[in-house]
């Protein structure tokens, strides 16, 4: 599992190591600019290599062999420098990167520089540039600062740290939105490295520079990194959108905080389920086991209007393993679920015996399933059974609810259930702040929330969960209805221990999401993918997440 923390946390666990250093060498400044500069070669040997043909900028020599393959000297990195101690790992990053001949230049946009950093810099023959007249080197302007950076290898990003607040600022601000602008222009995807856009590989120090570290906001302006080296541990606002969108391939530098944090931290404010904890939660059968003893799931789900979303729904909880689903819902509907699979067994009432119900897919509130949806969240919850609620089912809850119960909204949904409650939200609000309606939802209503996304967000009585394996073809229609199934699967086969222990109710819905993303990446391939597509790929993709792998 990924945790993340706040600031303070940070700070707290950073300050008995601090007190005992003595010096720059070996403490821990020394230890992330390291890292930092290594993961800076490691991107430009990777860039290197893939273009061993590429023209040399004026005044770049290539390696001894000329071609370019693998080697750093003659690289050129920028590195955008602000106030503080990212400033300052930045600052002994490139002193180290010129050592080994790499042409550096550092972009400084505040009069307050790490001065230790900034003579490293200049021992090693950096160039230093200023936005800002009180800071000493070159005086320059945004229009040429921003030339450098795009014209760089690579770009470090330590402009902010995690004492940042508000986001970015006067000329920092300027020079990010531009640089910015000019890398999307070439590389819309933001696709990162492996890729030969022709814009440089931007590598964020400890966070990109103005996000909000706590809880993932866009205040203002934000370069996309391509890898973000974070120090110590991750924060908070790394895991969560929108900014996580952002944050490229994560590392951590181990900078001797996890027993720090682990005596002072019961647990970071954020986690994020890796392949290894959703193998412990998933149920697997014993030979003991038969079909009612793996798990039984009820859908209320699809209309004579929208019968697919049944058939997906029913398909997401076959592929995920439960032992038997029953649909109940009217005629039509019912044959056309058969029909697809013929397994189901097939009811016109909720009077039905299941481990966990899925209720809402395709549903409206005048329709006849409605009245069936409320009649079993209604059993399901004097019965304290899980309920994975969905789409249509959203209009029909009652005021209170119970942690056992998971609504499923996106984030359209998920604002009209909090104006539903007398909260005026907009679409687009939620989706500038997840986290914050999202645990409004739950607040107000006392149910675990999945919100989905790119980045898919869990609130529930164990906190935060965020997961973000699934890929950008996702967005597609049916995929919901997959997801409400597979859910439906794990928490009727884990239904007893639920019960007991309410706060598994959440990791349950992030490791249904994982399972369910990483499913689409199998199905994808890499391109567009239909939501039954991703059904079939359930069986394998759990069997890979159940092996290890």
């Amino acid at each position: 599992m990924i945790e993340a923390f706040t600031a303070d946390q940070v700070r707290a666990a950073e300050a008995p190591l601090l007190a005992v250093e003595r010096g720059f060498a070996g403490g821990l400044m020394h230890r992330a600019a390291t890292a930092l500069a290594l993961a800076a070669v490691q991107e430009l040997r990777t860039l290197r290599a893939r273009r061993p043909v590429r023209p040399l900028r004026a005044g770049r020599p290539r390696g001894q062999d000329g071609t370019g393959s693998g080697t750093v000297v003659g690289a050129t990195v920028v590195g955008l420098v602000g106030p503080g101690n990212n400033g300052g790992d930045t600052l002994h990053a490139l002193a180290l990167l010129a050592a080994r001949g790499v042409g550096v230049t550092a972009v400084l946009t505040s009069a307050s520089v790490h001065e230790a950093g900034l003579a490293a810099v200049r021992a090693a023959g950096g160039r230093l540039l200023t936005l800002d007249p009180g800071a000493p080197g070159d005086r320059t302007w945004a229009g040429e600062a921003l030339a450098q950076a795009f014209a760089a290898d690579v770009v470090l990003d330590g402009l902010l740290g995690i004492g940042g607040r508000g986001g970015l600022r006067g000329a920092a601000a300027e020079l990010v939105g531009g640089l910015d602008e000019l890398c999307r222009d070439v590389d819309p995807q933001g696709q990162g490295p492996g890729t030969d856009a022709g814009r440089p590989r931007v590598i964020a120090v400890d966070v990109p520079s103005g996000i909000g570290v706590e809880d993932g906001g866009l205040p203002g302006p934000v370069l996309r990194a391509d890898r973000t080296v974070c120090f110590g541990a991750v924060k908070a606002g790394l895991l969560l959108p929108p900014a996580t969108a952002l944050v490229g391939r994560l590392e951590v530098v181990d900078l001797g905080l996890e027993p720090v944090l682990a005596d002072q931290v019961s647990r970071g404010p954020v986690q994020r389920l890796e392949v290894g904890d959703v193998r412990r939660l998933w149920p697997v059968p014993r030979g003991s086991d038969h079909k009612y003893s793996r798990g039984v799931v009820g859908v209320v789900a699809g209309t004579s209007a929208y019968p697919g979303a049944a058939v997906l729904t029913v398909a997401g909880a076959q592929g995920a393993g439960c032992g038997m689903v029953r649909h109940v819902g009217p005629e039509a509907v019912t044959t056309a679920v058969v029909a697809a699979h013929p397994e189901v067994v097939a009811s016109s009432t909720a009077e039905v015996h299941v481990q966990a119900w899925v209720l809402g897919p395709g549903l409206s509130a005048e329709d006849e399933q409605s009245g069936r949806a409320r009649v079993a969240l209604a059993q399901a919850l004097v019965q304290r059974l899980p309920v994975v609620v969905d789409a249509g089912g959203l209009s029909l809850l009652p005021e209170q609810l119970d942690p056992l119960v998971v609504l499923t909204p996106h984030a359209g949904e998920l604002a009209a259930l909090l104006v539903a409650r007398g909260v005026a939200v907009a679409r687009e609000q939620v989706e500038a702040e997840p986290v914050r309606w999202a645990a409004e939802v739950h607040r107000r209503t006392g149910a675990t929330v999945l919100l989905k996304g790119a980045t898919t967000v869990v609130v529930g009585a164990s906190g935060v969960l965020s997961q973000a394996e699934a890929p950008a073809w996702l967005a597609t229609a049916g995929a919901g209805d997959v997801l409400a199934g597979t859910l439906g699967a794990l928490l009727a086969g884990r239904a007893a221990d639920l019960v007991d222990e309410p706060a598994l109710v959440a990791r349950c819905a992030a490791a249904a999401a994982l399972v369910h993303g990483r499913a689409a990446e199998r199905a994808s391939g890499g391109g567009p993918v239909t939501a039954g597509a991703v059904a079939e790929a359930l069986p394998a993709t759990v069997a890979a997440v159940l092996g290890g792998r």
